[in-house]
């Protein structure tokens, strides 16, 4: 019973892609209460246009499993200085299903995004056919191609329709 309990009880899970802007930290994940993931952050100075240095940036990406319903997830970095940035969030989870969490983090705060599901993602994908999905560029497609034509004609026609209008008025 504890083995299948073990094994079978987490049959969704939470794919956690962080963002943040320390050269060192800590992080810790808690799901409901109880600490699910610990690691240390570091991060690497980020530089515009090459050579001066910006900011530091660091990524982290990690599958923490769980079961299926209802979950707060918090989290919590702690950089070197000694400060700390703690947030939560709630979710539900479908039995073998995955969510995605983007969190960014900055010394000014932390922000949470649930990305849409993956059957949502994949429902969308195959929803009406290609139509359904490029229906908006080939609108553009078509619309532009009128607009240019239609410029075309006047820039073409325009000269010749004035020439004519000033010849066939009358001088006094």
């Amino acid at each position: 019973m504890a083995v299948h309990t073990a094994f079978f009880s987490q049959d969704a899970s939470l794919n956690l892609k962080l963002q943040h802007g320390f050269r060192n930290a800590q992080l810790s994940v808690w799901v409901d209460r109880d600490l699910s993931y610990s690691a240390h952050l570091s991060g690497a100075a980020r530089k515009r246009l090459g050579f001066i240095p910006d900011s530091v940036q660091g990524t982290l990406t990690q599958v923490i499993p769980l079961s299926s319903g209802k979950h707060v997830v918090r989290v919590r970095v702690e950089p070197d200085d000694g400060s700390s940035l703690e947030d939560s969030t709630s979710a539900e989870f479908a039995d073998h299903s995955q969510r995605d969490l983007s969190v960014s983090v900055r010394r000014n705060g932390m922000s949470f995004n649930w990305q849409p599901t993956g059957q949502t993602q994949a429902a969308v994908a195959s929803g009406n056919g290609w139509l359904s999905r490029y229906a908006g560029s080939l609108f553009m497609t078509i619309a532009g191609s009128i607009i240019s034509a239609l410029a075309g004609y006047a820039i073409r026609e325009l000269p010749g329709q004035l020439q004519k209008t000033q010849t066939t008025e009358p001088k006094p």
